[in-house]
């Protein structure tokens, strides 16, 4: 009966965030795309029931599974049109007080007691199971099906990742539409005059008391026009003594609000936190190809060149090092070897007046001519 109830009260729930919130789905057949990714069977798991279709919303599809071990529970998928809408929608149905895990179960999930939340590419999906179920074989259950979805990004939408640092949120809340970002603000009228045209994503998060809204537009031309709006809307808010943004700026192709900051200077502190990282995607052959690839090899070649030089340089260096340390060494040693053999008295006689020279080896010497003609005339 309970997980009948929580069954239930899930449909319920996405039927009022798809109609009412503004959920962005999938444009063709969504009922369709839902139902194909509840299988007849997945590893052990298999059907026990066909895929039904939330009676509200036919973009919910939910199906009943059993394994041979007797594990038995409910899948509930929602197909949206991008990864950031299963974000949006995970992040909304989480309470405030819950943290996403990242990784665990798909790109980002939600374990609780009572059911087990996640979302993978465009899809956003719920486990619920009832009885003796223990809750280690559901999580192994939904990490087996997590792996049959497509892939998609495998990453959170680049807005989240800049968020400043600080954040005492248990996990942001995405919105990929001007009510999901008004049902998670609440009393700022100032959000009535943005316009969510071509795909804006916008992402809050709190910082102590100060809330701040970062909403990004896909072209400059947006921003700059819902830049105009805000302005205009907060000078006529301000003259009617109505709430107005305790700093608003824009940032490259954000608008960046702070509401409820405690003064002026902690909300402009916020705000000199946020920085825009833009990004080109050319649909078709980019036109500028050449011009970079050209630019690289330039840079490259250059830096190859001067590399080479300075290589080459140290080389030549280390080369007339070595040569003169090795020169100089084998100088001083056939010097050394010289000094050993030949007198260098150059001729000089030492009278050994003080006792200081030693006896001469005469054994070497030649005998003088004297000596020579004594000998002669004794013979």
């Amino acid at each position: 009966m309970r997980n009948l109830f929580n069954h239930v009260r899930f449909f319920i729930s996405i039927a009022v965030i798809c109609f009412f919130v503004g959920i962005g789905l999938a444009k063709e057949a969504p009922a369709t795309e839902a139902a194909k990714l509840l299988p007849d069977q997945f590893q052990s798991f298999r059907a026990t029931a066909p895929v039904k279709f939330g009676d509200l919303n036919p973009s919910v599809a939910s199906r009943s599974y059993k394994s041979d071990s007797g594990t038995s529970f409910t899948i509930d998928v929602i197909h949206t049109d991008r990864d950031a809408s299963a974000y949006a929608t995970l992040t909304l149905l989480a309470k405030n007080d819950q943290k996403l895990d990242v990784g665990k179960i798909g790109v980002a999930s939600l374990d609780s007691p009572e059911r087990i939340l996640f979302y993978q590419g465009a899809n956003l999906v719920q486990f619920q199971w009832s009885g003796n179920q223990t809750h280690e074989a559901i999580l192994n259950a939904a990490r087996l099906f997590a792996a049959t979805l497509p892939a998609g990004d495998d990453d959170f939408p680049v807005l989240v990742k800049h968020l400043p640092i600080g954040s005492t949120s248990a996990h942001p809340s995405y919105a990929v539409s001007l009510n999901q970002l008004k049902s998670v603000v609440n009393g700022q009228p100032i959000l009535d005059v943005l316009d969510f045209e071509g795909g804006s994503e916008a992402v809050v998060a709190n910082y102590g008391q100060s809330q701040l809204v970062i909403v990004e537009f896909t072209t400059p031309q947006f921003s700059i026009d819902n830049d105009s709006r805000i302005w205009t809307k907060i000078a006529e808010l301000k003259s009617q003594g109505q709430p107005i943004p305790s700093a608003y700026r824009r940032v490259g192709n954000y608008s960046v609000f702070v509401f409820n900051a405690p003064d002026e200077k902690t909300a402009n502190a916020l705000v000199d936190q946020v920085k825009y990282e833009q990004v080109v995607q050319w649909l078709g052959d980019d036109p500028h190809l050449y011009e970079r690839l050209q630019r690289y090899f330039t840079q490259t070649s250059a830096g190859v060149l001067v590399a080479v030089l300075k290589s080459s340089g140290l080389s030549l260096l280390l080369c007339l090092a070595a040569g003169a340390l090795i020169g100089t060494m084998m100088f001083r040693h056939r010097r050394a070897q010289r000094a050993a053999l030949y007198s260098d008295a150059g001729g000089s006689i030492r009278l050994n007046l003080d006792d200081l020279t030693g006896p001469a080896n005469t054994n070497r010497l030649l005998k003088s001519g004297s000596s020579s003609e004594q000998t002669t005339s004794k013979t």
